[in-house]
Formats: structure tokens, C-alpha cells, sequence
């Protein structure tokens, strides 16, 4: 149990820092970064290798120490935003994938796309709270634009790179797909 704790934090530790490195592949461009969505993959991952407790704690970390540090996303409101999306992200997928029967592509599939659209929904509602502290508005086209339209790219990478590399961990043995227990299954029907 311990090892695995050790485990766990050292790896979320290194999604933390590729979570710090890879927005520079967007050359700090807002506009790009919008579109592509760089620090949401270390964070989806996370949760889903290391479980919900280190996905939330990556996703909320990840935003402000980016903030703080780089000045990339400006603190308000985007990275306070971005905050609540990726803690909802990494706790949702963590959650969901964690407590799958089985721990195969299509878990990981619906376990990912539960976690975006409620990590998106979060994120709507901390504009509309942040937006509204200083006085803005934060309209439905502004929803839909910013959680759905402009960031497309990223969610088809996610889509495609995140099941790549689960696949590949799986193919390597570091990360296993888990099948319900086949012993129980068989017991039960053997009698």
C-alpha cells in the first residue's frame, strides 16, 4: 500500500511537470492553447493511472502553479476557471474509471467523456460566478464557443493520444487493463 502511494505521488508529480512544460508547445499563444488544450491530458491521465484522489489534486495545482510561475493562463479569470474544470476532470475520470467492472478502451472512453462534459459544465459555472464578481457577463454563445467550438482540436487529440497511450502502457505492462474477476465468474458457474 505504501509503495503505491510513493508510486502514485511520484507519478503525479511528473504529470504535473509535463502539465508545466507542454502549453510551451503552443508558444504561449492563448489563442492556440484554447484550441489544443495542452494541460487537460496530464491531468485526464492522471486520474486515470493514478486514481481520483492524484488526478484532482493534479488539476488543482496544475493551473495556479502555471499562473503563478509562467503568467500563463492569467490567474483571473481563466486559470481560477480552469481550476474547477481540471479538479472536475481529474476526480471524474479517476472516479468513473477506477469503479469500472472492466478497465478496458471503452471504460476509458466513457469514463473521459463524462469526465469533459462535467469538467466543461464546471467551468461554465465559474465564469458565470467570476465573470460576475467583476461586474461581466458571461453569455450562453460564450459557453458554447469556449467549452465546445474553438477547443475541437484538443478534444479530438485527447480523444485519439490519451487511449493511445493507455494502450501502449497496457501493451508494455506498466499500466494493466483490469477484467472483472474471472475466478469469481467461473466459481459461480462451476458451482
Amino acid at each position: 500500500m505504501k509503495n503505491t502511494s510513493i508510486k502514485n505521488f511520484t507519478l503525479s508529480a511528473m504529470f504535473v511537470a509535463i502539465g508545466m512544460v507542454l502549453p510551451f508547445m503552443t508558444g504561449q499563444i492563448p489563442q492556440i492553447g484554447n484550441m489544443l488544450l495542452p494541460m487537460h491530458i496530464p491531468v485526464l491521465i492522471c486520474g486515470l493511472v493514478c486514481g481520483p484522489k492524484y488526478g484532482t489534486g493534479v488539476g488543482l495545482i496544475l493551473p495556479l502553479m502555471r499562473s503563478f510561475i509562467f503568467g500563463m493562463p492569467p490567474l483571473y479569470p481563466v486559470a481560477i476557471a480552469m481550476t474547477f474544470e481540471l479538479t472536475t476532470y481529474g476526480l471524474v475520470v479517476g472516479l468513473l474509471y477506477s469503479r469500472s467492472r472492466w478497465q478496458c478502451v471503452i471504460a476509458l472512453y466513457q469514463s473521459m467523456i463524462v469526465a469533459m462534459l462535467a469538467g466543461r459544465a464546471v467551468w461554465g459555472v465559474a465564469q458565470i460566478m467570476l465573470l460576475g464578481l467583476g461586474g461581466n457577463e458571461f453569455t450562453w454563445q460564450m459557453f458554447m464557443a469556449g467549452a465546445f467550438l474553438n477547443p475541437v482540436p484538443g478534444i479530438i487529440i485527447q480523444l485519439i493520444l490519451i487511449p493511445a497511450i493507455m494502450v501502449a502502457l497496457n501493451r508494455t505492462g506498466l499500466i494493466r487493463f483490469k477484467r472483472a474477476d474471472s475466478r469469481r465468474t467461473e466459481s459461480v458457474i462451476g458451482g
